[in-house]
């Protein structure tokens, strides 16, 4: 993670004045079975896209809020970044995309992963419609698909 003082001018002005929202924590769930028995989805804001699926939209006012759809199948080496960032270095998602979605990583360490799993864009500075909409379409999807855990990977 970069320091701000490492980050571009325009990036640290923005952080600065960013109107950061307050969220009150969320009272821990405890896991209904043993996490070995769990099955597993993966959630994560890299905005890596399947080659099949449109690119998130980098010009939304206030971030692209939609999300995807990624198969368990998914070859991760396929996955696109469209992540409209630059306060990071892409170099290491670009070169394993396990960085930021780590399906290959979840097969080989969990046998029970679910058949999907979702990716959203970061760096979401209106956040209403995912947290009004995207968010409970992707949790009643993680509801049906019988997930017990999601691996939230925040990029």
């Amino acid at each position: 993670m970069a320091s701000l003082d490492e980050l571009p001018l325009s990036a640290r002005l923005f952080m600065k004045t960013y109107p950061w929202r307050r969220i009150e924590p969320v009272p821990w769930a405890r896991l209904g079975r043993p996490l070995a028995e769990a099955k597993i989805a993966i959630v994560s804001t890299a905005g890596l896209v399947p080659p099949d699926q449109a690119p998130f939209d980098g010009g939304v006012r206030g971030g692209d809020w939609s999300y995807r759809e990624v198969a368990d199948s998914v070859d991760v080496t396929a996955l696109v970044d469209t992540q409209r960032s630059q306060s990071y270095d892409h170099s290491g998602v670009r070169a394993d995309a396990n960085l930021a979605f780590p399906i290959d990583r979840l097969r080989e360490l969990h046998g029970n992963v679910s058949h999907r799993h979702f990716s959203f864009m970061g760096s979401i500075t209106a956040p209403g419609r995912l947290a009004t909409i995207s968010a409970p379409e992707v949790a009643e999807k993680l509801v049906e698909d019988g997930v017990d855990a999601v691996l939230l990977v925040p990029i």
